[in-house]
C-alpha cells in the first residue's frame, strides 16, 4: 500500500482530527457561557433561582423562564414612589395594623391589596398573583418567598382556614415587603400610635 503526505486517508483523517479538535473546542466554549450564565442568574435571583429549579424541573427550562423574565420586566416603566404617595402609603399601612387587633382577617387582606397598590403605582401591571410575584422576582428576589407566603395565608384567610398566628405571620411578612417597596424602614419613618 502506498501512503503518501497527499493520499486520501491521511486527508480523511486529518479532517477528521480537526473536526474533533474544533467541536471539543465549541462544546468548552458553550460549557463556560452556560456556566456563566447560570452564574449571572444565580446571582441576581438568589434563592428564587432554586425556586425556579424545582418549579421547572431542569436547568434549562428554569434558566429560560427567569430569562424571560427579565426581558418582561425589562419592558416595564417602573419608578419609585413618591414622598406624597410614600406618605400616603405609610398611612394606610398605620390604619392597617392599628385595625389588625380587632380584625385581623380583614386587615391583612387589604394589606395584600395596599402591595398590590404599590406595585401598581411602582409600574408593575396587574394580573395573576403567579405573575405578579414572577415579576417582582426580578428586583426583589429576596423578598418574592415572603410574598408568596403572605399571600397563600391571605387566601385562606379568605376561606375562613387561618389561624391567628398564621394571620400575624402574613402581616409580618407584608410589613416586610411593604417597607422594602416604598423604601422606608419602621423605625426610621414617625409611625402613628396603634389605639
Amino acid at each position: 500500500m502506498n501512503i503518501n503526505a497527499y493520499s486520501p486517508q491521511i486527508i480523511i483523517g486529518a479532517c477528521v482530527v480537526i473536526l474533533v479538535f474544533m467541536l471539543a473546542i465549541a462544546w468548552a466554549v458553550k460549557r463556560q457561557r452556560d456556566r456563566r450564565k447560570t452564574n449571572e442568574l444565580r446571582g441576581r435571583f438568589g434563592p428564587e433561582y432554586d425556586a425556579a429549579l424545582v418549579h421547572y424541573g431542569s436547568r434549562r427550562r428554569a434558566e429560560a423562564a427567569l430569562a424571560g423574565r427579565l426581558r418582561r420586566v425589562e419592558q416595564f416603566k417602573l419608578r419609585s414612589v413618591s414622598v406624597t404617595e410614600r406618605t400616603r402609603f405609610l398611612t394606610e399601612w398605620d390604619s392597617i395594623q392599628a385595625r389588625f387587633v380587632d380584625h385581623p382577617r380583614g386587615a391583612v387582606t387589604e394589606a395584600d391589596e395596599l402591595i398590590n397598590s404599590i406595585l401598581q403605582v411602582r409600574g408593575y401591571p396587574g394580573g395573576t398573583f403567579q405573575q405578579r410575584a414572577a415579576d417582582m422576582s426580578v428586583h426583589y428576589p429576596r423578598m418574592v418567598d415572603a410574598y408568596r407566603r403572605a399571600n397563600e395565608i391571605t387566601v385562606r384567610a379568605g376561606r375562613n382556614e387561618a389561624s391567628t398566628e398564621e394571620l400575624r405571620s402574613a402581616m409580618i411578612l407584608y410589613r416586610g415587603l411593604f417597607e422594602e417597596l416604598v423604601q422606608s424602614k419602621t423605625l426610621e419613618m414617625p409611625r402613628a400610635k396603634a389605639a
